[in-house]
């Protein structure tokens, strides 16, 4: 994630580097602002332990912190964490950063209340294993939010280079869903954002789903 959206090629050091160097080009990337589905599912919720993934310019994390959570936010690209750093301290909260992506991510099993991808850029595996990764990170009675873009015109985004089936999705994630899990969001929603890199998507997949407890 970010405050937007992700699509990287190559392999995790090739990625961070990748990112890196779109991070430094621009003061600022994404709206600056929690997304806007996550504010939607997580309001409600009592703060817990929360996992933030691809965290990017710590938008998200900062919120979190803010409501009460104990975040712990990764991403690949250092120089988005500098940035989600220096906005945590602005801010007053703590946030635990982590340097790294999700795979390579030293995370406890079952660790987290809420484990949170916001338009993640996680590559399809034969094992589906960013997908298992997520999944097993949530806690007993917790909640598992996967939100990316609903792609409505796929032949014009792989003529830009990027190629929906080369990326985990959120339904990827409910597939794997066994009889422990209840799928409470499954669904396309519209998706209303103030700027930023991915403003012009303009509907999201949301799922949220609750492991049993």
């Amino acid at each position: 994630m970010s405050d937007g959206d992700h699509g990287r090629p190559g392999g995790v050091l090739s990625e961070a580097g990748e990112w890196d160097e779109r991070y430094a080009g621009a003061d600022r990337i994404w709206s600056g602002e929690p997304n806007g589905a996550l504010v939607r599912e997580v309001a409600d919720l009592p703060p817990g332990r929360v996992l933030d993934v691809g965290c990017g310019e710590g938008a998200d994390a900062v919120w979190l912190s803010s409501r009460g959570w104990d975040v712990t936010a990764l991403d690949v690209s250092g120089v988005a964490l500098d940035r989600a750093r220096s906005h945590a301290d602005a801010a007053g909260v703590a946030v635990t950063w982590l340097h790294s992506g999700l795979l390579d991510a030293t995370l406890p099993d079952s660790g987290f209340d809420l484990v949170s991808a916001q338009y993640p850029a996680l590559r399809r595996t034969p094992g589906d294993d960013a997908e298992r990764a997520l999944i097993g990170a949530v806690a007993p009675g917790g909640i598992l939010l996967v939100v990316h873009h609903d792609i409505r015109d796929r032949v014009a985004v792989i003529e830009h280079g990027f190629h929906p089936d080369d990326w985990v999705g959120p339904r990827d994630v409910a597939r794997l869903l066994g009889p422990g899990w209840e799928i409470e969001a499954d669904e396309v929603r519209e998706r209303v954002i103030n700027g930023g890199s991915g403003a012009h998507h303009t509907h999201d997949v949301v799922l949220r789903a609750r492991r049993a407890g």
